[in-house]
């Protein structure tokens, strides 16, 4: 064994012992902010971040928040792990001029203390609509509202605060300063800052599981966290805004992709974007109406290539677009709507773009062949013998094999219909009057030569 590895030996126990115990219990208050709607993204990281608050026995959990609300399924995971968790669980509606409404209302009834700094508000949790269309039908909304407004009661009663306030703020979306809050016994301290909410609610009781315990946190170090990577990542497309601009370049990838094989990046880089905006539509409330109008936008852009619209296509496509983008996520709450000037930019760019595409598709398929058979078609010639059945022409520099269905005297003018094959031609007479600018030059006896060996291949 090398002096390496024994040196490694040596130190591994040092390393452990130098490590503290991952579950050693601290003076530490762990703390969480967060500054968005309530997403399952943020249920995930403050559920997942109080979890190890607990596994390391932390003094307690402090979640910082300033939020216009958010989803129930996501305030509902939020709240279970907080009625689960073993250590103390403080709401702090911080900073000044912050606001725990809707979601985050019921998020700080279920806490153990709940703590407001000067100039916030607390309350309007009254249940919206955010199935597809953001709308239900009245008993639908009247079960939903009498379950909110028991589940609001529960977690009232469970923390010992002001039941009736806490079927008000879903009954008749009232919102409640912090003065007013604490003395309806909505929450228990009004603090300016972290410092001043420790030394205010140090020696407090709380109970867990029926007994009666003092909140031990005098002495305690602030411990913030932040998002992951990933974390961040899946909250920022989850922003309407965010998610419908990936809807659009995914599809714009994916179109640019069929209308040029063969590039592939714009493919790829539409289908990443494509499944990254299917997985922020989970957390919103879609309209398919809007999804399938955006859809036929497409299929109209597309079909402007392959017919000739003189544009109608097109128009039709950039009003679908504009209505789909209109319809995609509807909601009366402000955080879940898409924003009116990124859709005009976004419909915008996107018609533009197919615009663009599409008109250079249709130059390219009415560009005539310059080269080969093909770009014979159209060309002016002239008869070197007479042509009805059969005769001789000459065309762009060449003697040529061809037929008319117009009798076509000897020397006059004639335009190429069609090629048949690479060595006989259809012509029929040119339409002008005019003769040919051009001499017909003398054919020499190796064209002759020439004549008879092409006749006899086409005989073949």
């Amino acid at each position: 064994m090398n002096a390496f590895l024994r040196t490694c030996l040596l130190l591994i126990p040092l390393f452990f012992w130098a490590t503290p115990a991952p579950g050693e219990p601290g003076a530490v208050i762990r703390v969480v902010r967060v500054n968005a709607a309530i997403t399952p993204t943020v249920a995930d990281f403050i559920a997942t971040e109080l979890n190890r608050a607990n596994d390391n026995a932390d003094k307690a959990f402090l979640l910082e928040v300033d939020t216009p609300g958010g989803l129930d399924i996501a305030m509902r995971d939020i709240i279970k792990a907080m009625l689960a968790s073993r250590i103390p669980v403080i709401v702090y509606v911080y900073p000044a001029g912050a606001r725990a409404a809707s979601a985050g209302a019921l998020i700080a009834l279920a806490a153990d203390f709940v703590v407001m700094a000067p100039g916030t508000n607390i309350g309007a949790a009254h249940p919206v609509a955010v199935g597809p269309g953001g709308q239900q039908d009245t008993t639908m909304m009247d079960k939903v509202l009498a379950d909110a407004v028991a589940y609001a009661r529960s977690l009232a009663e469970q923390r010992g605060r002001n039941v009736d306030w806490a079927e008000r703020i879903v009954r008749e979306s009232i919102s409640t300063s912090a003065s007013e809050a604490l003395q309806i016994k909505v929450i228990d301290l009004i603090a300016s800052d972290e410092k001043e909410l420790i030394a205010g609610l140090s020696g407090r009781r709380y109970l867990r599981q029926g007994q009666a315990l003092m909140l031990d946190i005098a002495d305690s170090e602030l411990l913030f966290v932040e998002m992951s990577w990933r974390q961040k990542i899946l909250a920022t497309i989850s922003n309407p805004n965010v998610a419908y601009m990936l809807l659009m370049l995914g599809i714009m990838g994916i179109f640019f992709e069929i209308s040029q094989p063969g590039v592939v990046f714009p493919g790829a880089l539409g289908a990443i974007a494509l499944l990254l905006a299917l997985f922020a539509f989970q957390t919103l409330p879609i309209n398919y109406a809007g999804v399938l109008l955006i859809l036929l936008a497409i299929v109209l852009f597309i079909l402007e290539v392959k017919i000739v619209s003189y544009g109608m296509l097109s128009i039709g496509g950039l009003v679908s677009m504009t209505l789909g983008s209109l319809m995609l996520i509807e909601s009366s709450e402000p955080y879940l709507q898409i924003s009116r000037t990124i859709i005009a930019a976004t419909t915008a760019v996107f018609g533009g773009f197919f615009l663009l595409v599409v008109f250079f598709v249709v130059r390219t398929q009415k560009t005539r062949f310059i080269s080969g058979a093909e770009g014979m078609v159209g060309e002016r010639g002239q008869a070197v013998t007479a042509i009805h059945e059969e005769g001789r022409v000459f065309v762009h520099g060449e003697y040529w094999n061809a037929y008319s269905k117009q009798p076509v005297g000897k020397d006059q003018a004639v335009i190429v219909v069609r090629m048949e094959g690479h060595l006989r031609m259809e012509v029929a007479p040119w339409p002008a009057s005019e003769p040919t600018t051009y001499t017909v030059p003398q054919q020499s006896a190796a064209d002759s030569r020439h004549d008879v060996t092409t006749d006899k291949e086409e005989d073949s």
